[in-house]
Parts: C-alpha cells; structure tokens; sequence
C-alpha cells in the first residue's frame, strides 16, 4: 500500500452539517476500500486565487491515509457524482509527515 494525501475543495455555501457528512463520507470510503485514514485536517473556508463553477471561495478537507489503486478508484468514482464537492487532488507520496498542519489556525 502507499501513502496518498487527498484535498477535496466543497462549495462555499454548504452548511457545517454538510461539510461533516462530507467529512465522514470520504473518511468511510477510504477505510471500506482496503485503506486506512491517518489524518484528517479542516483547513476552512479560503479564497480561491480564480473561479471555479461561479465561487470565489470554498471548504477545503485534507485527507492524509494510505491505500491501493481500489481505494483511488473508489474515492474518484464518488467525487464524481458528488454535487457539493467543485475540485479534489490525490498526490502519492513515499512517507507522510502527520506532524506539520500548514494550514492550522494560531490562537
């Protein structure tokens, strides 16, 4: 298995309850899959630097876990048909780093 981080862009006008069903979903689809989330991180609602499908802004999930090429497949197949979710990246790695948050908000 390899090591695989999966960042899902949502729309900006889904409601908390949304974005925790997203949340939960993708983490479900991973670990039913032959996968094993190690890391999930809410970087919150950002600026998007152009628009996408009309939205200046969106909910960014990142997933860190590790998978085969059925999870890969699994998770695109449901990206797909998945209407609240507008741009998603998987980028394989070697061996993650599950200590540095670059996203995590400073109190």
């Amino acid at each position: 298995m390899s090591f695989y981080e999966n960042t899902i862009v949502a729309k900006q006008d889904l409601p908390k309850s949304e974005l925790d069903k997203i949340k939960e979903k993708y983490t479900s689809v991973i670990n039913d899959n032959k996968g094993k989330v190690i890391k999930v991180e809410e970087w919150g609602l950002m600026n998007l630097s152009r628009k996408i499908k009309k939205y200046n802004k969106a909910f960014y999930i990142h997933y860190k876990f590790e998978g085969s090429s059925q999870t890969l497949k699994e998770i695109n197949k449901k990206i797909k048909i998945d209407g609240s979710i507008i741009r998603h990246l998987i980028v394989k790695y070697k061996s993650l780093d599950t200590k540095k948050e670059y996203f995590k908000k400073e109190n």
